[in-house]
């Protein structure tokens, strides 16, 4: 047999199906049990579960694998860089974008915590329970120690919740059974 051929007959047995998986069927059958939406699960059932995650974990490291192909000096080894590429350049992929996150560098991520920090909230923008952001506060604190603008006490600020006003409109008929009343803003 020539080569190529013996290459091709071992990648190929390498691929036969034996009805078995790579995977621990009692380790699946354990993490299906987890979820609190499934009742029952058969055999048959975890089983293509089984050959599923199997072909998914094929088809990411092949991903991974072509991102390592296609740098200027190929490695032999696929690290988490390489995954992290595949997923963010493949559209099938795409969901995996929280779990396998580009990683940056300390400085690039100070950088961009920097950014954040300037385009904080404008000028007189309070939260939804009427208070004044915290960097907003630090900020007036500061600005207060330097003599830059007066600002006035925080404990008035934070202790005076935002009043809510709310009336009855109309009671509905509790004949019925039906102990609901209606509100309505004014």
């Amino acid at each position: 047999m020539p080569p190529k051929d013996k290459a091709a007959a071992e990648a190929s047995s390498s691929q036969e199906i034996t009805g078995q998986s790579a995977l621990p069927i009692s380790r699946i059958k354990k993490i299906i049990q987890l979820d609190d939406d499934i009742v029952q699960c058969s055999s048959n059932a975890t089983f293509v579960i089984a050959m599923a995650t199997e072909m998914f974990i094929q088809y990411l490291t092949e991903q991974g694998h072509n991102v390592v192909k296609s740098e200027r000096k190929p490695r032999k080894l696929i690290q988490y860089k390489d995954l992290a590429t595949a997923v963010s350049r493949i559209d099938n992929l795409e969901f995996l974008s929280d779990v396998i996150p580009k990683t940056t560098t300390y400085k690039q991520f100070k950088e961009k915590r920097a950014k954040e920090k300037e385009t904080g909230p404008e000028k007189g923008q309070r939260t939804l329970n009427g208070n004044l952001p915290a960097a907003v506060e630090d900020k007036e604190e500061v600005e207060d120690q330097q003599g830059l603008q007066p600002v006035e006490d925080k404990s008035s600020r934070s202790s005076r919740p935002p009043t809510v006003t709310m009336m009855v409109d109309r009671t509905v008929d509790t004949s019925a059974g039906d102990q609901d009343v209606e509100m309505t803003d004014q």
